[in-house]
């Protein structure tokens, strides 16, 4: 028992780390942004009215919505945006219609994650170095330039692995909510009636009173959830038990406390500490400790999106949505430390370029919230086709359990369209950038498929044919990689046209990648013999599995065909894609699906294929 005890605390410290950095994080901006509209009138009353609009919005969406509800829809104990996607397409996979047009909206919110990647950093770390300014206004002229050196420096060690500092991410964390739950405490002690706004009347009451300002304000207001999203995204990695115990034992008191202190603050100090109120809660002589504590808890923030970022690349990788990418492991131990340096350093890009053209965390708190609280709308109505087709509930209660918060929902996202033309865009342009490019991989591949199949030859007959005079056979094994099971790849017409040889065994290998996380070693591999020491080899894996040919084919030992690796060689087709006018898809994304083949990275590295045992066959395909 003492052992689960510390597993579970272990958990719930990384939770507290990974999954909390980024909402822990907006207490730095949330409250100047809302104040900082000019549309509320400054009055206690008012602040009273905004400080219960933020609680019970972490209530409901965080709370309720994601803590309670979401994370019950795991698909395999896995969480996140891609993991919905696949078992709300499951479940509806009798339904094509449907099915297809979820998979749309899901790679659609799939896509925004990238936006919110890209703001997200840029926000936390840029608010973080701006307490500078209340130390001193001389230290205004360097917030831009030190917030680019902190993300410089940080997207620079992602290639070193996060293994070494990822066990202070927890620590970090967790010292900075107890810092700003003191932060809270101390002024809530001068003004304990701010305690009051915690009732709903409040918050209904300002509602009442200023029913439009209210809507306008709910784009500042969603700042207070951004990170949301995390709870369920890190599902897989933590476990509902850790995420849940962390949220309401350490997270969501700590939060309250410090918005609470920061209202109280408001109360005392009056519009003066509108300008920044977190920081100028802090007496003096902890202002510097607060900012480099309040820059290390951005910095982890940033790290556990930019993990998520690489983490969900590969998955995306998987289903078929974008080209194989260069991916490095940087843990020899732990298979799930990833890097893609195209992804690190394409944020970083989009990263200063939106500090660079914002300026300000005010201005960015503009273009953060559509990406947000469209992913959540999203994420809602995933959910309610998993509860209604997936569990089986009535029809009625799957409205009433997901209605409710697809209102709230849309409304956050609908008040955030008023900031499209401030900065909204931006998030939205980077969002539908990716969407149209996994969108174009995905038709492109499915033509290039249809093409090959028209094309092909039937790989038993073809084989009967050749053995009726047979060619030289060489001794060890040839495997060959081929799209579709059944047909002959185009590697295999090459070797025998050019070196008129067959190996003494041969293996038509494919791999399939479904749409569930994992799939377990017992079910890899699917055997079926073809005669003349040849076999039909289909290998399956899970969105969250890493492909490793060699290694699955080590399962087939017994069934009469037993590999050498020092003997064995693995055969690939290098298709060059040729758009023509008239194909299926526009001219434009069928010279950019072409550029996005031709640009993949090799299948040899993505397959885990033996460098010195591959041989590559080039052929050309008009599509």
């Amino acid at each position: 028992m003492q052992t689960s005890k510390s597993s579970l605390a272990a958990l719930t410290l990384g939770a507290i780390g990974v999954v909390y950095g980024d909402i822990g994080t907006s207490v730095l901006y949330a409250v100047k942004a809302v104040f900082g509209t000019h549309l509320v009138p400054f009055t206690p009353a008012n602040v009273y009215g905004i400080l219960s609009i933020f609680f019970w919005t972490l209530t409901v969406i965080v709370s309720i919505k994601y803590v309670v509800l979401v994370l019950r829809a795991d698909n395999h104990g896995e969480g996140g945006l891609i993991a919905m996607l696949a078992l709300a397409s499951q479940v509806v996979k009798d339904k094509p219609h449907l099915r297809r047009a979820l998979l749309g909206v899901g790679i659609f919110g799939t896509s925004l994650f990238y936006g919110d990647g890209v703001i997200t950093p840029a926000i936390s770390v840029l608010s973080a170095v701006e307490g500078l300014e209340v130390i001193s206004p001389r230290f205004k002229e360097g917030v831009i330039p030190l917030t680019l050196v902190v993300l410089l420096a940080l997207f620079w060690v992602q290639k070193r692995g996060t293994g070494g500092i990822g066990r202070f991410f927890g620590p970090i964390t967790l010292t900075w909510f107890f810092a700003i739950a003191a932060l809270g405490v101390a002024q809530i002690t001068k003004h304990p009636q701010i305690l009051q706004a915690l009732s709903p009347t409040y918050a209904l009451g300002f509602m009442w009173r200023a029913p439009l300002v209210t809507f306008i304000i709910l784009g500042a207001v969603v700042l207070c959830v951004t990170g949301a999203e995390a709870l369920y995204a890190d599902l897989g990695h933590f476990g509902k038990k850790p995420i849940r115990l962390a949220w309401f034992s350490v997270v969501m008191p700590s939060l309250t406390l410090n918005y609470f202190g920061q209202g109280a603050l408001l109360l005392e100090g009056g519009t003066e500490a509108v300008k920044n109120p977190f920081f100028l809660m802090a007496p003096d002589w902890a202002l510097v400790p607060l900012v480099i504590l309040a820059t290390a808890a951005t910095v982890v923030a940033s790290q556990a999106l930019i993990t998520g970022a690489f983490s969900v690349t590969k998955q995306v990788i998987q289903l078929g949505y974008l080209p194989r990418l260069n991916i490095l492991h940087t843990s020899v131990r732990d298979t799930g430390q990833i890097y893609i340096p195209f992804v690190n350093w394409g944020l970083f890009v989009a990263i200063v370029l939106a500090v660079v053209m914002f300026r300000s965390s005010d201005n960015l708190g503009a273009a953060y919230g559509i990406a947000v609280t469209l992913d959540m709308l999203i994420t809602t109505t995933l959910t309610f086709f998993v509860i209604r087709f997936g569990w089986g509930y009535p029809l009625p209660l799957c409205i009433a359990a997901t209605g409710a918060f697809f209102v709230v929902d849309a409304t956050f996202f609908a008040s955030n369209l008023l900031k499209l033309v401030e900065g909204g865009w931006f998030p939205l342009m980077i969002g539908g950038g990716i969407f149209t490019l996994m969108m174009t991989w995905k038709q492109g591949r499915g033509l290039l498929n249809e093409k090959i199949l028209s094309d092909a030859l039937d790989l038993p007959s073809f084989l009967r044919s050749v053995f009726e005079a047979p060619p030289t056979r060489v001794e060890g094994t040839a495997v060959f990689l081929t799209a579709e099971p059944g047909t002959v790849p185009n590697a295999m017409l090459h070797n025998l046209k050019h070196n008129k040889v067959l190996h003494q065994q041969n293996l038509f290998v494919t791999v399939r990648s479904h749409e569930v996380p994992w799939v377990g070693i017992s079910k890899r591999v699917e055997i079926t013999p073809l005669g003349h020491s040849c076999w039909q080899v289909i290998l399956h894996y899970g969105f969250k599995n890493d492909p490793d040919i060699p290694r699955a084919l080590e399962q087939i030992r017994g069934h009469g065909c037993d590999l050498e690796p020092m003997t064995t060689s693995y055969f690939l087709s290098r298709d060059t894609v040729i758009p023509t006018m008239g194909g299926g898809m526009a001219p434009w994304r069928e010279k950019l699906f072409a550029q996005m083949h031709h640009n993949a990275s090799a299948a040899a590295e993505f397959l885990h294929l033996p460098n010195n045992s591959v041989v590559e066959l080039g052929s050309k395909i008009e599509i």
